[in-house]
């Protein structure tokens, strides 16, 4: 517009269809049922800003300290009605960050069952709960791997939508020079968008993604940490400083904070 241009220029409705339409054809080819889904969910996630913020690490922290807590003060089988009905547990109840996030809470039981059962070794439940995690990893990859896909794709798409121009602006050579140049102009704003699409939104849109899965990584491997450590026998206020020193600093509340907090939580009964 400060050159002179008119923005109606590059609004052209058979451009965007040919574009739109061709890629969300290659999604829906390229995406099992489960995976779109998915995609749909984490978009809307990063459309709304949300990660995992420092408060809710606090929590967690809380709430793995008080159980802890409780598996130290009354033996590990008292943690049994807490794990096994996690939605009626007095300690879960009051960490929405993990009772409302079904994967972080199965998680975490995922992590605590074998505790309580003793059926493997201490030093073991690392290894079981490192498992699990690489398994989410992988699983978290296939939405990215698809919006790579399109952030590929779209310039090559946008390459289509020119080309169907051109053909059309070479059947209109007849009409003149106006009608001519407004087709190529056309023909051009299909590469535009292509390539706009791609770097200016999908691209960005993958970046936003990654930065919510290592949030959501970070959490896990924090509870991992914690559980761990307090199988291998370490006090509970121990094994919560070694998953609170797992964190990255934009979300790692302070030592002597934290340890002040947890020290003031009234016990579980």
């Amino acid at each position: 517009m400060m050159a002179g241009g008119n923005p109606k220029l590059l609004i052209h409705a058979s451009e965007f269809v040919v574009i739109l339409g061709i890629s969300g054809g290659l999604v829906v080819i390229a995406t099992p049922g489960h995976v779109l889904k998915e995609l749909l969910h984490k978009v809307m996630d990063a459309l709304k800003g949300k990660n995992i913020s420092k408060s809710e690490f606090s929590d967690l922290l809380k709430l793995l300290y008080e159980v802890f807590m409780v598996g130290r003060r009354n033996g590990l089988i008292a943690l049994e009605e807490h794990v096994m009905d996690p939605q009626k547990s007095s300690i879960f109840q009051r960490y929405p960050v993990i009772l409302n996030h079904p994967q972080r809470l199965e998680f975490l039981l995922n992590g605590l069952k074998p505790v309580i059962d003793g059926k493997i070794k201490p030093d073991q439940i690392a290894d079981l709960m490192e498992a699990e995690l690489d398994a989410k990893a992988i699983e978290a990859e296939h939405p990215l791997h698809v919006l790579q896909l399109l952030a590929d794709s779209l310039p090559a798409i946008g390459i289509i939508a020119a080309v169907l121009g051109i053909i059309n602006t070479m059947s209109a050579i007849a009409e003149g020079p106006e009608a001519v140049g407004e087709k190529v102009a056309a023909a051009l704003t299909g590469t535009l968008l292509g390539i706009f699409i791609a770097y200016g939104f999908v691209s960005p849109l993958g970046a936003r993604l990654k930065s919510i899965e290592a949030s959501e990584e970070q959490l896990f491997r924090c509870i991992l940490q914690a559980v761990s450590s307090f199988a291998k026998g370490l006090a509970p206020l121990t094994a919560v400083e070694v998953a609170r020193r797992s964190l990255d600093s934009r979300v790692q509340p302070g030592s002597a904070e934290l340890e002040s907090t947890l020290k003031a939580l009234a016990p579980v009964k």
